[in-house]
């Protein structure tokens, strides 16, 4: 009897960013699979199975092969599930192990990007969105950094880096960056300044920096 995977966006981290949905989700589900960090938001939690960086794909595996035993699973995805988030990889996984997409549904959450975007008062919808996770080719930024709009993107290094890297290929030293660091937690931390500066600065990587349009 096949079983039924939940995809689940958890939010930026703080608790309060839980959808109802989530919540109750998770608490039917036979198995929560997640980081330690996501599995701890949640309370009254039936079997757990967390992972890491380095073993995602073969936790993840092991979920798909959970729900084709007929087991109900949640796999927890931090922000949304559909933006730097596991969805992709779980449709990869499922269509190797014969698992129905049919039987997988996505309980999308609050990104990181859109609780940046709220704390600046930025109508983003007209900004340009990019996710830099996991990848290195991170020169696609300098094809729209200066076609007019504010640029909200998760770095797929240290901000500091990426900021040289941009001062490095051009950038106005002056351009206005926001760094807004570990939002919704208890220290989250919102910087404004430029750019030069910003590559002198350390950071956590649990950040998404904002650019401000060419003047």
């Amino acid at each position: 009897m096949t079983g039924k995977i939940f995809i689940i966006g958890i939010g930026p981290g703080g608790k309060e960013y839980l959808t109802l949905k989530a919540i109750d989700t998770v608490k039917e589900c036979d198995y929560t699979v997640g980081s330690t960090r996501a599995v701890e938001l949640f309370e009254n939690v039936k079997n757990t199975i967390s992972f890491g960086v380095k073993d995602l794909v073969e936790t993840l595996k092991k979920a798909v092969e959970l729900a084709a035993e007929g087991n109900s699973v949640a796999i927890l995805s931090t922000g949304d599930p559909g933006f730097s988030g596991v969805l992709n990889t779980v449709l990869r996984l499922s269509t190797k192990e014969g698992f129905p997409h049919d039987n997988i549904e996505v309980i999308p959450g609050i990104s990181s990007l859109q609780l940046a975007a709220a704390r600046n008062h930025i109508q983003w919808d007209g900004a340009n969105v990019m996710t830099f996770h996991g990848r290195e080719n991170i020169e696609d930024i300098l094809d729209v950094i200066d076609n007019g709009k504010i640029t909200i993107a998760l770095p797929s290094r240290k901000v500091k880096d990426m900021a040289q890297f941009l001062l490095d290929n051009g950038v106005d030293a002056n351009r206005r960056v926001t760094v807004c660091e570990r939002l919704s937690y208890p220290d989250e931390k919102i910087v404004s300044t430029s750019l030069k500066n910003i590559a002198t600065s350390e950071f956590t990587y649990m950040c998404i920096i904002i650019i401000e349009s060419k003047n």
